[in-house]
């Protein structure tokens, strides 16, 4: 035979007791810890290494991006006209730059759509 609690409160008291145990997620880690796992989320780690994104226009040599060619902007905005940024684009941070005032350019001229719905 075995012996079973009196009501079902004091097995859920007792179950949860020894549960919490301090941790990164309990506030309890340094501010500047590193995970002991290679700094991936959930300790999981990539299957193969990511590859660094090139500018596109430093690897053609372009020196300055003209606002008139429609077709290189499109590739920068979403379907609904948002400016992509340089972390999904890969492009570095003057050419960001650089883009992102010809395609506001473009905008006020009327070549690109400020909104497409």
């Amino acid at each position: 035979m075995t012996a079973e609690p009196a009501d079902a409160a004091s097995v859920k008291a007792e179950t949860t007791a020894g549960a919490q145990a301090p941790g990164p997620s309990s506030g309890f880690a340094p501010a500047g810890a590193r995970r002991a796992s290679g700094g991936a989320p959930g300790g999981r780690r990539a299957p193969y290494p990511v590859r660094r994104k090139v500018c596109r226009f430093c690897a053609e040599k372009v020196r300055d991006i003209d606002f008139k060619q429609i077709q290189i902007l499109r590739t920068f905005t979403t379907d609904t006209g948002k400016i992509l940024s340089a972390r999904i684009t890969g492009n570095c941070a003057s050419h960001q730059r650089q883009l992102t005032r010809c395609i506001k350019r473009a905008r006020n001229l009327a070549l690109l759509p400020y909104v497409s719905r």
